[in-house]
């Protein structure tokens, strides 16, 4: 297995598909780790680590699914879930509205527009979600049973800061995973899902 793998980096084009495809996994699990604007990292850590019990084995499931960045409200904390749900949304409605099943049998082109729409619901999506957890971490209900304050200010403002920047995570997210399709190695999307488990 060692020997493929070192002949496939002789060959240049393959060798910068690969190299292109981990750059993008090593850029994901950095946004991951990075907290957004107006969170308290050493609260949110300290929070995490209090939980005990029950309660903590949930927490680290959801953690689990994350790649650990939910919890840490991390920019991309919304991650590739808007985008997984929206392209079910986007297939299932193509059995629903004829519009979307015209689309699909119109070849390359309606499967621009397809691909167009799942974008725009993404970011919808990626909104209502990062509204959620926003809510629940400026009411203290994203870690119960923990009483230090995970936003360091929970004003109108810098809490709309936070879900644009939770948002823009998951739109970004999205258009690294569309790269590592089209220049990389493999389906995008299910790269960046296995980088974050």
């Amino acid at each position: 297995m060692l020997s493929a793998f070192i002949s496939s980096l002789r060959t240049p084009d393959l060798r910068r598909k690969i190299l292109f495809t981990i750059g993008i996994v090593v850029l994901y699990r950095a946004g991951a780790s990075l907290p957004s604007p107006g969170v308290n990292y050493h609260n949110v850590n300290q929070c995490i680590t209090q939980l005990s019990g029950d309660t903590a084995s949930v927490y680290a499931l959801i953690n689990l699914f994350s790649g650990g960045a939910l919890l840490q409200l991390a920019v991309f904390a919304v991650g590739i879930m808007p985008y997984i749900t929206a392209s079910i949304i986007v297939q299932l409605l193509g059995v629903v509205i004829p519009r979307f099943e015209q689309l699909r049998k119109e070849g390359q082109a309606g499967q621009a527009k397809m691909t167009q729409y799942t974008r725009y619901l993404t970011i919808a999506l990626a909104i209502l979600q990062a509204t959620g957890v926003v809510a629940m971490a400026a009411n203290g209900q994203l870690l119960q049973g923990c009483t230090l304050p995970i936003l360091a200010d929970d004003s109108i403002f810098s809490l709309i800061v936070v879900v644009l920047v939770m948002t823009a995570g998951a739109a970004l997210v999205m258009w690294m995973g569309e790269l590592v399709t089209e220049r990389g190695i493999g389906n995008g999307m299910s790269l960046l899902i296995f980088a974050g488990i």
